[in-house]
């Protein structure tokens, strides 16, 4: 009995402590703390409007504070080639990531844009491949996210 016992208490003690751990040492939501969510659509190939989203995301995050937005940049269609690889904003690209700014590139016209090259086009390390650039824009409104079209 004393045996049963102690592996019972052993169990317990072993589920607290995994429970304990998971809830408060677990990294938290990076939603849980920001002040303003923002989606920005960029789905035009304009360099100028690429230029121009990438700012947007910038000032974004000076005014508000890196710890108070989070930003995520949707690119679909031909707005696409801000996250090719070798985009002439790469550089920002990298930074406005190291600050928080997540990327998101459409699967579905990766897919458009590879039959018409004949090849995928390379993207930046710092996309991330969502199934449909437009879906992702409805997926994010619906958890708060303000969209804003620069």
């Amino acid at each position: 009995m004393r045996l049963t016992t102690l592996k019972f208490f052993t169990n317990v003690f072993f589920i607290v402590t995994v429970l304990f751990s998971t809830s408060v040492f677990a990294a938290p939501n990076e939603n849980s703390f920001a002040e303003k969510k923002i989606v920005l659509q960029i789905s035009d190939p304009n360099p100028f409007k690429q230029t121009l989203v990438l700012n947007v995301a910038n000032n974004l995050l000076k005014h508000y504070g890196q710890d108070q937005v989070v930003v995520e940049i949707v690119a679909f269609g031909p707005g696409l080639r801000l996250l090719f690889k070798e985009n002439a904003n790469k550089n920002r690209i990298k930074s406005l990531a190291g600050s928080g700014v997540k990327f998101s590139a459409c699967s579905n016209t990766i897919k458009n844009m590879g039959k018409k090259l004949g090849h995928p086009p390379e993207l930046n390390s710092k996309a991330v491949k969502v199934s449909a650039g437009v879906v992702r824009i409805i997926d994010l409104v619906g958890k708060g996210y303000v969209l804003v079209k620069p």
